[in-house]
């Protein structure tokens, strides 16, 4: 009998030290570990509303349907998208989440040992992609908690295929402004593609926040991210999508599996893209949530940072998940940061005015605050 191969010897030795991506503790879990059946979750920047009425609509009327396959290109929803962004179909493509586009980006630009850059405290899903195809993943340290465009810009070599960068971050909420990344984009080599992932850009309302739309063109290696995920309620959907040059788009999609967004995703994400009044009360709701939250964390003598997104950066001047794990037993699912380099912090996104004054009850109890 010939004798077994270890598997792990079998297995990249990139793929074989991946650690997978820890998601913010499902209200289920909590239910089965604690017995808690009326705990929140402000863990996941998940819309306080739930989806898009519009959707929930569509939804519903498309379940006759499940047992066909679903559009493999979605020409409708790329219809819609292209005239609700002013671009081609063709400067499109849709993923299971906007995580998905950054994994085809990933494997499409980033050869074994190719650089990818990127900053500290940011999404861990840029570092892990990397890994996955044996990249080399590269930060360059956020300045003044914000990201460091030109540090970013004087770091690229001749290795760098991708800049992968977030505004607002997660999860400082920071921003940066139009000027700084104009002047940014001057300075990259035509070598690298710049991702810009704006999964939060509806929450941001200083008017001097770029968006990247505004910087497409086909002769420009620049690609835009965004997701249904946040501001349009469709989280468990799992629909997002990228932007840019139609050659670059072209060579993403040879990488897309058939029907990877399916057929509910796509009738909701495209009832959701007519939905302004929702859209509008999502943004009141976060609007007013985050100022109430950030006052009374004032109140409390807690520091925060100053967010342009719908969470909320908190430090707590103790190891970030005792009062993670704390909070779980006055059943407020939030989210511990030690992952993202900050072990003395915690996230809470915005949720409606009664789940901010239960998480704020909650964090004076288990701070030992006076409230």
């Amino acid at each position: 009998m010939t004798d077994r191969i270890p598997l792990n010897s079998l297995i990249q030795p990139h793929i074989s030290t991946l650690t997978p991506y820890q998601a913010g503790k499902p209200l289920e879990e909590l239910a089965r570990e604690l017995g808690l059946t009326d705990a929140i979750k402000l863990a996941s920047n998940e819309n306080p509303l739930g989806p898009s009425p519009l959707a929930l609509a569509a939804i519903q009327e498309n379940l006759h349907t499940l047992h066909r396959y679903p559009d493999s290109h979605a020409f409708y929803l790329k219809e819609d998208l292209s005239r609700h962004l002013g671009l081609s179909p063709s400067q499109l493509i849709l993923g299971n989440g906007s995580d998905e586009v950054l994994d085809f980006l990933v494997r499409a630009l980033v050869p074994p040992g190719g650089e990818v850059l990127s900053t500290d405290h940011t999404f861990l899903m840029y570092g892990l992609l990397t890994q996955a195809v044996g990249g080399v993943f590269r930060i360059v340290p956020l300045k003044e908690m914000r990201v460091d465009l030109p540090g970013l810009a004087r770091a690229v070599t001749d290795q760098t295929r991708l800049i992968l960068i977030n505004n607002p971050n997660n999860p400082t909420g920071t921003v940066f402004l139009r000027q700084e990344w104009e002047e940014f984009l001057d300075s990259v080599p035509p070598h690298v593609t710049v991702v810009l992932d704006e999964a939060y850009i509806d929450f941001a309302d200083d008017p001097l926040v770029p968006q990247s739309l505004a910087y497409v063109a086909e002769d420009r290696l620049l690609v835009g991210l965004r997701t249904f995920s946040k501001a349009y309620g469709l989280a468990g959907l799992r629909i997002g999508y990228g932007f840019g040059p139609s050659k670059l788009m072209d060579y993403l999609n040879r990488l897309r599996l058939p029907f990877n967004v399916n057929r509910l995703a796509q009738v909701a994400a495209r009832a959701a893209l007519t939905d302004q009044l929702f859209l509008e009360r999502t943004l009141k709701v976060v609007f007013s949530g985050r100022t109430w939250i950030c006052r009374e964390l004032e109140r409390l003598g807690l520091s925060y940072l100053p967010t342009q997104a719908n969470f909320i950066l908190i430090r707590v001047d103790r190891p970030g998940r005792e009062v993670y794990e704390a909070m779980l037993r006055e059943g407020v699912i939030i989210r511990a940061m030690e992952e993202y380099g900050f072990p003395y912090h915690i996230r809470v996104n915005v949720g409606l005015p009664e789940e901010n004054q239960r998480f704020l009850q909650a964090l004076t109890k288990v701070m030992g605050l006076n409230g």
